[in-house]
């Protein structure tokens, strides 16, 4: 019974708010790699770093969301996010991003970041919310890092802040 549970567990981990650059039918190909980071071990995450002006440096646990597919799914179908996990989204080249919550249960703060990892826009996102216009990055953005609601504003991560990419 153990088993079948953890099975289960996984499962739904590994089911995945979906991001793509125009709207809820474009997503944009990459398979380009996020830059600079430690590989988190045996775990298959990797550490997202965030400098904020405070000074403080904030870590978040990653999954990578590279290809088409893994954008498209994202976090959708899950029921929970660890506290310090989220999923970073990678995309080939910088543009204005659209996000939605398609079939995402849980609340989400979404951080778009330009090619050099700073942050340009951060928003919170309503489970389940799939209408137009969506999630709209106010500024061409190559990466967005969805974490819980709130995570951002309680670690005191703000726009201009500066991102470390995973390698």
């Amino acid at each position: 019974m153990r088993r079948a549970v953890a099975l289960v567990l996984i499962l739904l981990l590994l089911a995945g708010c979906g991001g793509g650059s125009e709207g809820p039918g474009g997503r944009d190909s990459s398979s380009e790699q996020a830059r600079g980071g430690t590989t988190v071990e045996n775990s298959g995450l990797r550490t997202v770093t965030i400098r904020t002006s405070g000074g403080q440096e904030v870590e978040v646990r990653v999954e990578i969301a590279d290809t088409d597919a893994e954008r498209a799914r994202g976090l959708m179908g899950r029921t929970e996010l660890a506290e310090d996990r989220g999923m970073l989204f990678v995309f080939e080249d910088e543009q204005i991003r659209s996000f939605w919550m398609r079939d995402t249960l849980i609340p989400l703060s979404i951080a778009f970041m330009d090619s050099g990892g700073r942050i340009v826009d951060i928003q919170d996102m309503k489970p389940l919310d799939d209408e137009p216009p969506n999630y709209v990055s106010a500024e061409p953005a190559q990466y967005a890092l969805e974490v819980n609601e709130g995570f951002f504003e309680e670690r005191g991560v703000e726009v201009g802040d500066r991102v470390r990419l995973p390698g």
